[in-house]
């Protein structure tokens, strides 16, 4: 099938998304689930997003993708395993054709665990006053839940189960109202596997995918072996340039480059890995207005995107009060590229992984059907599903304790624990490290602070005319190191591999607690006077 035509956007006005007046909230879960088809408690039961989002009256349909799915993709067929566990629902039908296991042989009667009572999120009001949530072996045959430890525990779906995919379908209409009609969710074991799995759908060897210059290692580090060459994109403040990204492909040669002109666009547009960058709404729209422009495919990769924080305000300003309501922490939030994707060009890659625990390794993507279709297929053959006990372990926290208005109320709370943390590492930024050769922003979101370090005034970059950057980089990182503090090399997250132009510094708020990390910068802040020979703070 040969690609769609270019289309004529500007950069700077189009792709606005349609508004949509009866917008799905946390109150309307309980009729639309009336409405809905039953959640079977059936082993391995088919289950898809189609059955519990709501009616899609005036909006498009996805466009095709056919010219960017590879061969291996396209050539992937039903699991038969899989595709027969669906008859497993017919009344009175004796399986003898799977291999399923009895739960009878499970060594697992049933499982406790505590969790915080909303609203009441802290460590210490969970262990005094939390909430112990109970899953039996047998609840659901019992009528007890929905879900139980003889269901979970055995095989299932490669979409998951749909007691989980009910409540992300739901999440996910709640927060991004996606503007097509055939966008549908299905879970992963995580977004370091997901994308695995989009570069195997969509990537041939020896192709290019762009990225933001600095990227995540890991994102990297998954391409490389695949012969995939990451080409970064310039970024600013902001994150991800469009104009340089539109440069680049408007110029793209495929005689000089030796490959096809890109077509894939791997993107963190909330607290990226490692820069801290947010993507404002307008550089979204930008973003997505060239992708439309070249017929780009977008992975919006956004395990950060609930770690949206409070503004900085500085160490001796009045905090910003906090949202009041659900609707005004929902309105508070960056809009998503999802929420802007009239096309279905956009594949958002969701995890538990920084808002509940990352060893759930648990998440989801949103895409077009077609594209959901595609990535079952892989994933029925290669990650079959995600754990029994992390999707038990989430329903029963998420739908049956919390519910929506319940995760609302936690992800505000992180919202305020993370603003608490971020606040104090930039606060100890102002007060110990040396602006004379350190600048920083505040981040909006995200767990990862960014230090650009002027390496031009480094009394070895003035002997050698700055000859080799990556050696003072390794000069300064050890310097921290011997004084007790560990950063991250900027080089590290290179897309491209190369030096670069200019010196940074990952640091990461997250983990350790505000003391620690108030000496861990007061520790790398003389790290830097000393190898620039700079005064040390209060005269050591």
């Amino acid at each position: 099938m040969s690609p769609p035509s270019a289309i004529e956007v500007d950069l700077a006005t189009e792709t606005q998304a349609p508004t949509f007046i009866d917008r799905f909230s946390v109150n309307g879960v309980p009729a639309r689930r009336k409405k809905a088809p039953a959640v079977s408690t059936g082993l391995a039961a088919y289950a898809s997003s189609e059955m519990f989002k709501g009616p899609d009256t005036g909006k498009p349909k996805a466009k095709r993708w056919d010219h960017i799915l590879n061969e291996e993709s396209k050539s992937r067929q039903s699991s038969s395993l899989k595709s027969a566990s669906r008859l497993l629902k017919n009344p009175g039908l004796i399986s003898l054709g799977g291999g399923l296991p009895s739960s009878t042989v499970f060594p697992f009667e049933h499982l406790e665990v505590k969790v915080p009572t909303p609203p009441h999120f802290s460590q210490g009001e969970t262990r005094d006053s939390g909430t112990i949530i109970h899953a039996g072996k047998h609840d659901a045959a019992e009528g007890k839940s929905l879900y139980d430890i003889h269901i979970s525990f055995n095989y299932g779906q490669a979409t998951g189960s749909a007691q989980v995919l009910r409540f992300v379908t739901e999440h996910t209409e709640i927060v991004h109202q996606p503007p097509y009609q055939d966008w549908e969710c299905t879970l992963t074991v995580g977004s370091t596997a997901a994308f695995e799995m989009v570069l195997r759908m969509f990537t041939t060897r020896g192709d290019y995918i762009m990225t933001e210059e600095y990227s995540f290692c890991s994102a990297l580090e998954t391409a490389l072996p695949l012969g995939i060459k990451p080409l970064g994109i310039k970024m600013d403040e902001e994150g991800l340039l469009p104009s340089h990204m539109d440069e680049i492909l408007s110029n793209w040669s495929e005689s000089e480059r030796g490959a096809k002109k890109p077509f894939l666009l791997y993107t963190v547009p909330t607290g990226q890995n490692p820069t801290g960058a947010t993507q404002s709404t307008q550089r979204r729209r930008e973003v997505y207005a060239c992708a439309q422009k070249h017929d780009v495919y977008i992975v919006e990769d956004e395990p950060y995107y609930f770690l949206q924080m409070q503004p900085y305000t500085g160490s001796d300003a009045p905090d910003v009060p906090p949202p009041a309501s659900h609707e005004e922490f929902l309105d508070a939030l960056v809009p998503s590229l999802l929420s802007m994707d009239t096309d279905g060009r956009v594949m958002r890659l969701d995890s538990f992984s920084k808002v509940i625990a990352p060893g759930m390794r648990t998440g989801w993507i949103t895409a077009s059907a077609q594209i959901v279709e595609r990535f079952i297929r892989h994933a029925e053959v290669s990650t079959q599903m995600p754990s029994g006990l992390s999707q038990l372990t989430l329903f029963k926290l998420l739908d049956e304790t919390w519910g929506h208005a319940g995760y609302l109320d936690w992800l505000i709370w992180m919202r305020l624990e993370y603003t608490r943390r971020r606040d104090n590492i930039v606060v100890a930024c102002e007060k110990y490290l040396p602006r004379e050769v350190a600048s920083w922003t505040a981040p909006a979101a995200g767990m990862f602070h960014w230090i650009k370090v002027d390496w031009r005034k480094h009394p070895a970059a003035k002997e050698d005319g700055g000859k080799d950057i990556l050696a003072l980089e390794e000069k300064i990182w050890l310097a921290g190191v011997d004084l007790g503090v560990l950063t991250g090399k900027g080089s590290w997250f290179r897309a491209e591999g190369d030096a670069g132009e200019d010196l940074f510094f990952r640091t990461t708020f997250a983990a350790a607690g505000e003391e620690d990390v108030t000496e861990a910068v007061k520790r790398f802040g003389q790290a830097l006077r000393v190898e620039f020979g700079l005064n040390q703070l209060n005269g050591h």
